[in-house]
């Protein structure tokens, strides 16, 4: 196995204090590496979004460190954290959050546009990525002429977008049914795979963990035992 891209050691987030404090990620340890697809499954409450937060550097924890790459999340000023979060991570959204006013390339291009990459790089780089997620013949349908399937679609490659080195999905397949869920994570599990993205992927549903490699559970915040998937 390739070294980590991800490590984070002892993650504890609480919320609140007194009777209102809850522990929502409890004393987690975990590492991604490169070219793996780990799902994170737990209830509804368990924690999963919490713990994404905390690997995404879009949240702080209470205790513990997180670092990419060797860089420390836990200590990098908000500044530090936009750029690598615009450089090395990819997120994907249940919700899809396209602009509806773009089209499925102009979706795509967002984050290279943000990043300045010259406009023929763009161009290529949309158009490899509507390829790689079947989705070449429909690069100028804005999100409401696209069934949910090819939204998330151009989520996913619009999270690819710059090359990161890290996909975080938080149940990217809860707003479809369970043929296009599982083609989600059949796609997601394939670009991991092909493009050495270190990449983790919350669901509740079971079904989806034979598309991964590594399969987390989380309970109250607390992580079980790591299996392989075919375990």
């Amino acid at each position: 196995m390739s070294d980590a891209i991800i490590s984070a050691s002892g993650l504890s987030r609480v919320f609140g204090s007194g009777d209102t404090r809850v522990e929502a990620v409890a004393d987690v340890s975990l590492e991604l590496h490169p070219g793996e697809l780990v799902l994170l499954r737990g209830p509804s409450g368990s924690g999963k979004t919490t713990l994404l937060n905390l690997l995404g550097g879009l949240d702080r924890p209470t205790t513990g460190t997180v670092s990419l790459g060797g860089v420390e999340l836990t200590t990098a000023s908000e500044d530090e954290l936009a750029g690598i979060r615009r450089r090395d991570i990819g997120f994907v959204f249940q919700s899809f959050a396209l602009l509806p006013v773009l089209s499925a390339a102009e979706n795509i291009e967002v984050p290279l546009r943000i990043v300045h990459t010259p406009v023929a790089e763009r161009a290529a780089r949309v158009t490899e990525l509507l390829a790689a997620v079947g989705l070449a013949d429909h690069p100028n349908q804005r999100p409401y002429e696209l069934s949910g399937g090819q939204q998330q679609r151009v989520g996913i490659a619009r999270a690819l977008a710059n090359r990161p080195r890290v996909l975080i999905a938080d149940e990217p397949t809860g707003q479809l049914d369970s043929g296009t869920a599982a083609q989600m994570m059949a796609l997601i599990a394939q670009l991991a795979h092909q493009q050495g993205v270190a990449a983790i992927v919350s669901t509740h549903d079971p079904r989806m963990a034979e598309y991964a490699d590594r399969v987390l559970q989380l309970h109250d915040g607390k992580l079980a035992h790591a299996k392989h998937a075919a375990a």
